[in-house]
């Protein structure tokens, strides 16, 4: 097992990567902008470094200050958390070749994962069902007409997108040449590639995902569906776990899919791969893996019990995974909750600013990752994610009841600072979701309506 581990991150997620390394006797290297000087996770690190200016790209984005960082605290792994370099295989070359352990996938497995249109082609040479739609990079002219043999509407990707980014949705023929050129556009803006796919897309959908974990000796498991149909423009604001919109059936056979599509390609580590399923035919489609630890990863936590960073952290030390399929059980169902910086009364327009209160709810069953406290102040330059609220019930109603309850209890409150936190309850409190037959589109909806 490693002796040190840096966490070449900031805020909930190495706060959270530092504690699992605490309880398993891991030395811990937090690295922080001038901006995050006094972070929480430098706080109860073994040792702090500071890594550049608040701007990401000077620091989080700097890869070659992280690697010196690692090197000089006598580092032997680095664990990217989720976002800034998490999926950069650049980046987990470097850490390679000087001597440090990425925890994460192979380098090769995240450029084939990353870039849609080759993961699309692997997947479906690997019988994991895919969205009609092209295979590989299109033109124009190609994308057309595959458009036109798929049908409309459909949606248009960035290969090298992510995030919700980088994506438009084109309504019929007459709207696709400008919608094309525009998502290429963005798309060299974004991520530096202005590589596009088109595949058919969903008017109603449910999102599932499959947590899955693959070590270096052939053995993978899966740890059951999330569920994150609630989400605006493409961002995920609540999840949960069991999904409400599959049967135990389906889940199941997404869940072979997931781990068919791993054995293909060689996967390491812990990933999600993340299907669409057609609210009126129930077929589900793989759209994309996230190769890294997810936000939402403690809603699987609290059913299953198990320790995702611990996981990461054995399977990168190259260890056997310690779980087979039958150990895993899950009970109860989980909600999270993403308590958010941001103004739902001007569109969400991010709302940074100096916490003067924050109280963060309590009681049974009721977990919150936060790296938030009173005194310090929310950074422009980051995520604007203040704390991630999760409970547990034994259904699915007890585990929204406590979920309401706690964002009720949460106080956040500092000058210039509004937060999601009733915004949340309200969809909590919307029918179709207390059914559980919402869609991707039902906080666009909900939010258009607000504004109509």
């Amino acid at each position: 097992m490693f002796t040190t581990v840096l966490i070449a991150n900031r805020g909930e997620i190495a706060l959270r990567v530092a504690r699992t390394c605490r309880e398993m006797g891991i030395r811990t290297v937090a690295v922080h902008s001038t901006a995050d000087r006094d972070s929480a996770v430098s706080r109860i690190a073994d040792e702090s470094v500071q890594i550049g200016p608040p701007s990401a790209r000077r620091s989080y984005l700097n890869a070659a200050a992280l690697v010196e960082s690692a090197l000089r605290s006598g580092a032997d792994a680095v664990h990217p958390g989720y976002g800034f370099l998490s999926e950069d295989p650049e980046f987990a070359r470097i850490c390679e070749e000087y001597g440090l352990t990425f925890v994460g996938p192979p380098p090769e497995v995240m450029e084939a994962l990353g870039d849609k249109a080759a993961a699309r082609a692997a997947m479906s040479a690997a019988g994991v069902p895919v969205l009609p739609g092209s295979l590989h990079p299109v033109l124009e002219a190609e994308a057309a007409e595959i458009a036109d043999e798929i049908g409309y509407p459909v949606i248009i990707k960035a290969v090298a997108g992510g995030g919700g980014r980088g994506m438009s949705v084109v309504p019929d023929r007459a709207a696709f040449a400008g919608a094309f050129r525009r998502t290429r556009a963005e798309a060299q803006m974004l991520f530096g590639d202005d590589r596009v796919c088109v595949e058919r897309y969903l008017r109603a959908a449910h999102h599932v995902e499959i947590q899955v974990l693959c070590d270096a000796h052939g053995n993978a498991v899966h740890l059951g569906e999330r569920d994150c149909s609630a989400q605006r423009r493409r961002q995920k604001l609540v999840e949960e776990t069991p999904s409400p919109a599959v049967s135990p059936e389906l889940a199941g056979r997404m869940a072979r899919a997931a781990l068919d599509g791993a054995r293909a390609i060689g996967y390491r580590g812990l990933g999600t791969f993340e299907f669409l399923v057609d609210h009126e035919s129930g077929d589900f489609f793989f759209i994309e893996t996230n190769c890294r630890i997810q936000v939402e990863h403690p809603v699987t936590e609290m059913v299953t019990g198990i320790d995702l960073v611990r996981e990461q952290l054995m399977v990168a030390a190259g260890l056997p995974l310690s779980l087979r399929q039958e150990d895993i059980v899950r009970r109860g169902v989980a909600v999270e909750c993403r308590v958010n910086a941001e103004n739902p009364s001007r569109d969400f327009a991010p709302a940074p600013g100096l916490v003067e209160e924050f109280v963060p709810p309590g009681g049974p069953f009721v977990r919150v990752d936060t790296h938030v406290r009173a005194g310090m102040r929310v950074s422009p330059d980051y995520d604007p994610l203040l704390a991630k609220v999760i409970t547990w019930g034994t259904d699915r109603d007890q585990a929204l009841n406590r979920m309401d309850r706690a964002l009720a209890e949460l106080r956040v409150s500092g000058r210039g600072l509004h937060t999601t936190a009733g915004f949340l309850r309200e969809v909590l409190a919307n029918p179709i979701f207390r059914k559980g037959t919402h869609t991707t589109g039902l906080i666009d909806q909900m939010t258009a309506s607000t504004r109509g």
